[in-house]
């Protein structure tokens, strides 16, 4: 099996025009984009979450509001950390090195 490196664009475009080795690149770079992007997101939620517990001044409504936010945000962190795992085992595992992330 033949495998393009993900920063050898030069060998997938032939004359100026992307071929159909450039998909296993592109499918790539979206998969890194979205896991980052995902993660960055949960980040900015908990931090979120600790400024509402910080300005909940004790109200328990507004303390379980917190107390939900960062849970789920925490879930969220988890399952993409876990997302990349999966991916990682499964790509080694099939010898697809395109979805696994770098």
């Amino acid at each position: 099996m033949n495998v393009i490196p993900t920063a050898d664009w030069g060998s997938c475009v032939k004359d100026g025009v992307a071929t159909l080795a450039c998909i296993p690149i592109v499918l790539q770079n979206i998969i890194n984009f979205l896991i980052l992007f995902a993660g960055v997101i949960c980040v900015f939620l908990i931090i979120y979450a600790g400024y509402k517990f910080v300005m909940s001044e004790g109200d328990p409504e507004k303390v379980g509001s917190a107390r939900k936010t960062l849970t789920y945000a925490i879930a969220g962190l988890v399952f993409i950390i876990l997302s990349f795992v999966i991916m990682a085992f499964v790509g080694k595992f099939l010898g697809v090195d395109q979805i696994v992330p770098k």
